[in-house]
């Protein structure tokens, strides 16, 4: 495998919390990252449930229970937790392994529609080097799905890369592609700031169903009558592919450890990448898991390749 400056599993230095609102049910969550043991992985922690029950749910892709608009996963007691993908993105990028995630409603809360207040967030507790070997999924021999004209794939690989094209009939969006090698700084600078974005004739369909009550141009870009309604306008000229790789990263990190392969995607989703994995983990000959090799003797900071930052947003360190 590559070698890799981070051959440590990490977990976060202190429990932090961010309070938002859903972008579904536009309710306010709390959501509280909680250090956790090696070999944890990332496990929603669901309170706020009746009878105060507390119920655990892995970050896998067992655990997926819907792909519709958001990623979602569940428990067969009745605990579920959707739009995790901008928070599982947060975690991959910045290469956080075990991480509890106690949350008080039935979605991640949406902030800005991007990864940004989450990578903030952890930036601001810092992660901390732990004493197990990282391990990663790594990618043995090509995987493909398909789905109408869209399609997603693993290609083996030396390293983490990410490739995703977009393709819209709508001439504000267009054809768009970019692909990146996935480290801490990349997510960070490249990808995390690119907010979730929709047509306002959608919206208007899904609001009478329950859906997208939260949905504001605080949270979403907003596309209406070939222009762009947030008057800000665009964080980057190609955003709308940069969220759809942000996604990816964020579905394709529910494999539960990184994978060591090259994703590529063309007119891809949710359901798309959730698909990638149930083909993959359905081959036992596609994939295996492996070790990071022992690392020289390094300062956490050194080794973890962190890159600490002053966040803008400031998250309440419990």
């Amino acid at each position: 495998m590559a070698r890799s400056s981070v051959t440590s599993q990490t977990t976060i230095g202190e429990t932090v919390r961010v309070v938002g609102i859903g972008v579904h049910s536009a309710a306010e969550v709390s959501l509280t990252l909680h250090p956790a043991d090696p070999d944890t992985g990332i496990v929603f922690l669901r309170t706020g449930l009746p009878h105060g029950r507390e119920i655990e749910i892995p970050a896998q892709w067992k655990h997926v229970s819907a792909t519709d608009l958001c990623t979602m996963v569940g428990d067969p007691r009745g605990a579920s937790v959707a739009t995790i993908e901008h928070l599982m993105a947060a975690l991959r990028g910045l290469g956080v392994d075990n991480v509890v995630v106690e949350i008080d409603g039935a979605e991640v809360p949406v902030m800005d529609g991007s990864s940004e207040a989450f990578v903030e967030a952890i930036d601001q507790v810092g992660l901390v080097r732990q004493a197990a070997r990282r391990r990663y999924v790594k990618i043995l021999k090509p995987v493909r799905v398909e789905n109408g004209s869209g399609w997603c794939e693993l290609k083996p690989h030396d390293g983490q890369r990410y490739e995703v094209t977009i393709d819209f009939s709508d001439p504000v969006i267009g054809r768009q592609s970019f692909g990146v090698e996935l480290t801490a700084d990349a997510f960070r600078d490249q990808i995390s700031r690119a907010r979730t974005f929709g047509f306002v004739k959608d919206l208007e369909k899904l609001l009478p169903m329950g859906l997208c009550r939260g949905s504001s141009l605080e949270n979403s870009v907003a596309i209406k009558d070939g222009r762009v309604l947030n008057p800000e306008g665009l964080r980057f000229v190609d955003e709308f592919v940069r969220h759809k790789l942000l996604d990816a990263i964020g579905d394709l990190s529910l494999a539960g450890a990184p994978i060591l392969g090259h994703f590529r995607s063309y007119k891809g989703g949710h359901r798309l990448n959730f698909m990638t994995l149930e083909a993959l983990f359905a081959d036992p000959t596609a994939w295996t898991l492996v070790e990071a090799p022992a690392a020289r003797a390094a300062s956490p900071a050194a080794e973890i390749g962190l890159g600490m930052v002053a966040p803008a947003f400031r998250a309440e360190v419990a």
